[in-house]
Parts: structure tokens; sequence; C-alpha cells
């Protein structure tokens, strides 16, 4: 199967930060959400530009944060964006069969999952998480600084990753990126 690549790597990362400027200085959402996008994306399919890996905190809106409105970003959200296999899954399905050609995995500073890892042993399915976390981390006790190692992880297993590796050679990039809950700004390739 031969896939048009409708937006490559380096434009996707023009159009999210351009839209995260515009983000910066709004007061309301800036992505198309009208009905008539919803019609036109169900009735013609998706064509998002970027996929967007997340942590499940409710202050971190891709959407927004990029000023991107329906159809416009892949948005994969688990708390901590952890990688398993259901993220990866995800990430091989955007990239093999929309074209997306940049992937992101958006942290964020102050972080409950990487507070979580760092100050606390917790029980139950949150220890998948935080041991993920620990691995990224090692001994790091500074918050921003353990965000930005568990962001660099997450980007670390997707690039190891065969299926996403081997998606190299047609212009797939993989970046890490970290939201700044106060004042809204994304830091780029960190």
């Amino acid at each position: 199967m031969t896939l048009e690549y409708k937006v490559s790597a380096d434009r996707a990362l023009e159009m999210l930060k351009g839209g995260n400027k515009k983000y910066l200085a709004a007061k309301t959402s800036l992505g198309d959400i009208s009905p008539e996008k919803r019609r036109e994306t169900c009735k013609n399919g998706q064509q998002p530009y970027a996929v967007i890996v997340t942590c499940s905190d409710s202050r971190v809106l891709p959407e927004s944060i990029f000023s991107a409105g329906i159809g416009d970003l892949f948005v994969i959200r688990v708390a901590g964006n952890v990688m398993d296999d259901h993220q990866l899954g995800s990430i091989e399905y955007a990239a093999e069969h929309l074209g997306i050609r940049l992937i992101v995995v958006l942290g964020h500073d102050h972080c409950g999952a990487v507070d979580a890892a760092i100050n606390h042993d917790p029980d139950g399915y949150i220890k998948f998480i935080t041991d993920e976390i620990k691995i990224a981390i090692g001994d790091e006790q500074d918050d921003y600084k353990a965000c930005c190692l568990n962001v660099k992880h997450s980007v670390d297993v997707i690039e190891s990753s065969f299926e996403i590796h081997r998606e190299e050679e047609h212009g797939l990039k993989v970046i890490g990126a970290l939201y700044r809950l106060d004042d809204g700004k994304v830091e780029f390739n960190i």
C-alpha cells in the first residue's frame, strides 16, 4: 500500500508551532469544530497532520494548545504519556494508514504521574505507569527535569519500535515537547 503523505513532518511541526503561538494569545478555541467540518470528516474520513501522545491530565488540551480542530490531530492520551503496546499500535496505525509523518510526545510540567513516581509508591494499576516513569527518570528528583526525562524515554521507546523505525525512511519524525501549565507555551525538541 502506497500512501500519499499530505503533510511532511517539518510542515506539521511548523503548523503546531504556529498554532501554539495563536493559543498563547487566544481566549477561545481557534480550531474548526463547525458542523460543516464534522460532516466533511464523517463523509471523507480523517486526515490529521500529527500524532500527539500526551498525558491524560485535564489541563492539557492538545487541540486547543495547537489551535487545531476536528480531524487535525491524532491524539493518544495516557497518564504520564508512557508507552506500551497499545500506544505503539495506535501510532503505527496513524503512520501506516493515515500517512502522518510527525509524532510528538507532549509531556507537561507539574505532572501528577511523574510526582507519584518520585514521591510515592502507588498500588494497583497506577504502579504500571509509575514503574515505567521510574525507569525513565532514574533518581531525578527535580520535577521539570524528571518530566523532560520521561518525555525523552517515551520518544526513545517509539523510535526503537521496529514498525515505527521502518517508517522513518518515508520522512517520519518523532520529537519530544513539554507543555508549561502556567503560561501555555510548548517547548519543542526537548
